[in-house]
């Protein structure tokens, strides 16, 4: 089957409300001839001659009285569509986004960028989605808007990302823990009962192929699958949490923090989103409200490097 020419219905807009081939041609910009020919085209293409002479005039048949009003929408509608976005108003904005982060991030910075928000656009909405693993599906599907945390190698080519701050890993415990105040050297620190942040059992990270270079191994009583659990367990026993700092420093709040006796890599915490969403001015605002929120000002320029 033949593929119609969509640019005919621009013609044929034109020619039903001019009634006139010249004024037609004149008015886009063609010459009275090749308007002629896209008029016979027309007529082969709807199978009806659409404009008849009338003494000197052209009159329309009623098969082009009857398209009018469906070609004129139709040109309208597509020209719509083919115009750049209109202008972002915040104040009208009815929008939810969803947010897949871990809820170190929510706990951290959830509060202020909710504030930042509803400052803005009072009528959008957050919903945040605790990310239970790094697979990109809800991004591609469109189920999530914006996703944060480190960029692993599973991540999908595909999806941009923006760096946001870099963090390390803390060491946690109680008040009035023995390690308060006192060296922490690797083997102290191996030694105390620890609580580890992992959804997969047995897994090994960077703070145990550290400590195994050392000799040692960590002496892990629990593990569990979210930052303020371990903390909370923390809190009350006399075990040690090694979780990352800016990712947690509301939730440490009251604990005593150390840097840890081991050298190791900083991670960069980025966001995440589908390159559709890339030019969608909704989208920018909100991208551009976490990267305020959660970088600092003198980490600006790394962001913007990253």
């Amino acid at each position: 089957m033949t593929k119609p020419d969509l640019n005919l219905l621009i013609t044929l807009n034109v020619l039903l409300a001019e009634g006139s081939v010249a004024r037609a041609a004149q008015r886009l910009g063609l010459s009275p001839s090749a308007m002629s020919r896209a008029l016979a085209r027309l007529r082969k293409t709807t199978g009806d001659p659409l404009l008849v002479r009338a003494g000197r005039a052209l009159v329309p048949t009623p098969r082009a009285l009857e398209l009018r009003e469906q070609v004129s929408q139709l040109v309208q509608e597509a020209t719509s569509v083919l115009r750049p976005a209109a202008k972002l108003d915040l104040a009208q904005l009815m929008r939810t986004f969803t947010l897949r982060t871990s809820d170190g991030f929510v706990e951290n910075f959830g509060g202020a960028l909710l504030a930042r928000i509803h400052q803005q656009a009072p009528n959008v909405q957050l919903r945040f989605m605790q990310k239970l693993n790094k697979d990109s599906a809800l991004l591609r599907d469109g189920m999530v808007d914006l996703e944060t945390g480190v960029v692993g190698l599973a991540a999908s080519p595909e999806l941009r990302t923006r760096a946001l701050f870099r963090d390390r890993f803390m060491g946690v415990v109680r008040v009035g823990h023995p390690l308060c105040g006192e060296e922490i050297t690797p083997v102290r620190y191996a030694t105390q009962g620890h609580i580890v942040v992992s959804r997969r059992q047995g897994h090994k990270g960077p703070i145990d192929e550290a400590l195994q270079l050392l000799g040692i191994e960590r002496n892990i009583v629990a593990s569990v699958d979210g930052i303020s659990t371990a903390l909370a367990l923390v809190r009350e026993t006399d075990c040690v949490a090694t979780v990352p700092e800016r990712h947690t420093q509301n939730l440490r709040r009251g604990m005593y923090s150390f840097p840890l006796p081991l050298t190791l890599p900083t991670i960069t915490v980025s966001m995440l989103w589908h390159p559709r969403m890339d030019a969608d001015p909704a989208h920018r605002w909100l991208r551009q409200c976490v990267l305020d929120v959660v970088v600092a000002p003198s980490e600006q320029q790394v962001a913007q490097e990253d």
